[in-house]
This record gives structure tokens, C-alpha cells and sequence, in this order.
């Protein structure tokens, strides 16, 4: 896949789950940690960071600086997936699918680093 297509892919990605965050917000605040305290600031905040992350890889010239911005996104949503895990330890088949999704953060975390570097 060419990279302006694959920033293009992720930008829609990251708008329209920026978009969820900001408009739904309930929808993510239980993946919140308790550790870091109020969910709904950190949900709004993550919205605002992937909308900004959409609109950065959405232009040829900012490009670069989305990828390094999707990276930085990607790897902050990784104690929301942690506390899927915690939260669903007990229950094996949403545990199975929380578990599943984690794998999927790697391709990502490529094609974010490959839009970043200009690849």
C-alpha cells in the first residue's frame, strides 16, 4: 500500500474514533484505568488527540508529523487495553477478544511509523 494511502486510511480511522470519543464518551470510559483517576478527561482528551492525528495525516504537508502523532496515540492507548485485561479476566470469552485485539496494535504501530519516516 502506497503511504498517502495508508495516512489516508488511518486519518479516517482516527476520525471517526476521535469522533466516538467525543460524541459517545460512555463507549470508552469504563477501558479508563481507576489509577488515573476521572475517565472522562482522558477519554475527551484521547478524542481531541485522534481528531488532531486524523487532521495531520489528512495533509500531504503535516504527514510526517501525523505518523509520529498516530504513533504517540497508539502507544497511549495501551493501558486502556490493559485494563480491558483487568477487567475482563474473569470472563474467558471477552477476555478472548480483548486478547485478540492486542496483536492488531503492531500493524498500526508499522504503518504510523512508516507514514512518520516517510516510507
Amino acid at each position: 500500500m502506497r503511504d498517502d494511502v495508508r495516512a489516508l486510511v488511518m486519518a479516517a480511522g482516527m476520525a471517526g474514533s476521535g469522533a466516538v470519543h467525543l460524541v459517545r464518551p460512555q463507549t470508552y470510559d469504563w477501558m479508563i484505568p481507576p489509577e488515573l483517576g476521572p475517565a472522562r478527561p482522558w477519554v475527551t482528551g484521547s478524542g481531541v488527540a485522534e481528531l488532531a492525528t486524523a487532521a495531520l495525516l489528512a495533509v500531504p504537508r503535516t504527514r510526517r508529523l501525523g505518523g509520529w502523532a498516530a504513533v504517540a496515540v497508539l502507544v497511549g492507548v495501551l493501558p486502556a487495553h490493559a485494563q480491558t485485561l483487568r477487567r475482563f479476566r474473569r470472563d474467558p470469552a471477552r477476555l478472548t477478544v480483548a486478547v485478540a485485539r492486542i496483536p492488531f496494535q503492531v500493524p498500526m504501530l508499522s504503518a504510523a511509523l512508516r507514514v512518520a519516516r516517510g516510507r
